[in-house]
């Protein structure tokens, strides 16, 4: 099977189906380099050759590091994050942004990064602008190839691209239980050709058969990973909706001889101006399942029906990521926000 593939500028080519690293970081269990390695190797042999991880996904920049130096074949693209730590904003420089740069480069193990995804934790604090700005000149100066985003909402996107900022592509939460990208940021990406590379688009493993028909789980759940996505379920309306919407995809998934899964990745991958999912990789038994998006072609009946069940639900509402950034909130309480230093 061929897995699609997204056209970046400069010409830089991605699977539009990439693999994530953050739940090969702390937080959903161990993992020793040669599981990590091998599961790479059958993402990579099976076409997803973009891999996504971060600076402060503790040990994961090493992990495919080491595995690029390991494997000749197939080559892999490695896209990864600038999250400095909150406790530093508004005092950050120019050196101290290049140094994380350089670490990556180093734990990477190579020449230029492909793509540096920024993120900035609070926007009350000075000094967003200026960093994006910076990392903009590590492109210009050969050290960087595209620089994204992660995690903006509009207004702030808004404002570094009216500061002449090259942004290739913007990382955000997209799924049938979150639209949040739909109220606005979708516009502005097209506006100026930023892409959308989605995270998400299962709910952290939630949008599948083995929840359709069940309880909802009672804490502690097993994984970070689960815990963040219960709480957009309850954004979404809660658990008897959601299983709704996990009915309205079985019926689809029927009608195509296909799964939940599939159906949940192809409507993110339809959405305007997305060029890629982000899928975890955990565990590369899931691989088939997730490459079955590949063969699913969507008709209009179907977007019908999932704009439906997507309607009836009461949120998650407002601009992207500013749920997360709600001060005291049930969403921040779970993000870790001065790691960098020590991931």
């Amino acid at each position: 099977m061929t897995v699609e593939r997204a056209t970046l500028p400069g010409g830089y080519s991605i699977s539009r189906l990439l693999m994530g690293g953050w739940q090969l970081a702390g937080g959903h269990g161990s993992v020793t380099a040669a599981a990590a390695h091998a599961q790479m190797q059958a993402y990579a042999d099976a076409g997803i050759t973009t891999f996504d991880c971060a600076d402060i996904y503790t040990g994961v920049e090493e992990l495919i590091g080491g595995f690029k130096r390991l494997r000749a074949a197939p080559a892999v693209q490695v896209h990864t994050k600038c999250v400095p730590d909150r406790e530093a904003l508004g005092r950050l420089r120019r050196v101290d942004i290049e140094r994380l740069i350089d670490r990556s480069l180093a734990r990477l193990g190579v020449t230029q990064l492909d793509l540096v995804q920024f993120h900035w934790w609070d926007y009350a604090m000075p000094g967003c602008v200026a960093a994006a700005q910076w990392l903009d000149e590590l492109r210009q100066a050969g050290k960087i190839r595209l620089v994204g985003v992660t995690n903006f909402d509009t207004p702030q996107l808004a404002a570094l691209l009216a500061a002449g900022i090259s942004v290739a592509t913007h990382q955000v939460q997209y799924s049938v239980l979150d639209q949040r990208p739909a109220a606005g940021m979708t516009d502005l990406c097209a506006t100026h050709g930023v892409q959308l590379l989605c995270y998400g688009a299962l709910a952290g493993g939630f949008l599948a058969e083995k929840y359709l028909g069940q309880p909802a789980p009672v804490e502690p759940l097993e994984n970070r990973s689960l815990v963040k996505y219960r709480l957009i379920i309850e954004e979404f309306g809660g658990w008897d909706m959601f299983q709704n919407m996990l009915q309205v995809l079985r019926r689809i998934a029927a009608k195509h001889q296909s799964t939940i899964s599939a159906v949940a990745i192809r409507h993110v991958l339809d959405q305007p101006q997305v060029a890629g999912v982000i899928v975890g990789a955990r565990n590369a038994q899931h691989l088939p399942a997730t490459l079955a998006a590949m063969r699913l072609r969507l008709d209009a009946a179907d977007r019908t029906e999932i704009a439906a069940g997507q309607a009836a639900a009461s949120g998650p509402g407002g601009d992207t990521y500013t749920l997360e950034r709600m001060p005291r909130g049930p969403h921040a309480a779970i993000m870790r926000y001065n790691i960098n230093a020590t991931s």
